[in-house]
């Protein structure tokens, strides 16, 4: 497989590296006092790491998305992970 598709990791670095930062903050702040706080927290550091990996600032998007006056457009994420992937 790895032959007919050089393209793929031959490890799982990259997805363990992904959640490092979420492991990281659950151990110093002891975790959330709320399955919703978990999950708001699990979101934003998700959508943080997918605008990274994008080129895409977090705070433009946030800017963007919450009609921030003055804030740059950003397209939606979708149309920025195919762009992406064709690049």
């Amino acid at each position: 497989m790895v032959l007919q598709r050089p393209d793929i990791p031959l490890n799982t670095n990259g997805s363990e590296n992904d959640i490092r930062c979420q492991v990281t903050k659950r151990k110093i702040s002891g975790g959330t006092r709320s399955d919703e706080g978990r999950d708001c927290r699990d979101a934003f550091l998700s959508l943080m790491k997918t605008c990274a990996k994008l080129g895409v600032s977090f705070w433009d998007y946030l800017g963007d998305r919450l009609s921030h006056p003055g804030a740059a457009y950003i397209p939606p994420l979708p149309s920025l992970i195919h762009q992406h992937a064709k690049a």
